[in-house]
């Protein structure tokens, strides 16, 4: 809301694991007017409960939802890109599965290609190399430091 003075209308890109971070965001993006884009490797989909909130949601509120496993699909259009860890705490033993099931779900530049004009980057920290390459996370575009100041004052 900072960045575009208003979040109606916004299309975020979720790319990454179906964690606790794209259930907040699957909750709550509809109710703020923002269509939501969601890329998930089989396997790593959200919570199938909160799927179904997310889907009466977006009928209610009037926005679009897509599901897919194509991270280049769920980028089309996006204004705003986000992603996170792959390998939460407790997973740790889940390592190698996660990077081999999670290859190609790398934010690049090449992502961000068929994103809006207005693109930006969102990463809750800490951030990992193979989630979001570091062309994109020090980049202009790139809001994860703000986003991070903003936890402080919430």
């Amino acid at each position: 809301q900072e960045h575009y003075g208003g979040l109606n209308g916004l299309t975020v890109t979720w790319i990454g694991d179906g964690n606790n971070v794209l259930h907040s965001i699957m909750t709550s993006a509809a109710k703020l007017g923002m269509h939501l884009r969601i890329a998930t490797p089989r396997g790593f989909e959200p919570d199938i409960k909160i799927t179904k909130i997310t889907e009466q949601y977006s009928k209610e509120y009037g926005t679009k939802l897509l599901f897919t496993t194509d991270p280049l699909e769920a980028a089309d259009g996006a204004n705003v890109l986000v992603t996170d860890t792959w390998i939460s705490m407790g997973q740790e033993e889940e390592k190698k599965e996660r990077l081999k099931a999670f290859q190609g779900y790398q934010i690049t530049m090449q992502t961000a290609k068929s994103a809006a004009s207005n693109w930006s980057f969102l990463h809750c920290l800490p951030r990992k190399p193979e989630e979001v390459d570091d062309e994109v996370f020090y980049s202009p575009r790139s809001l994860v430091f703000q986003e991070a100041e903003n936890r402080k004052w919430t």
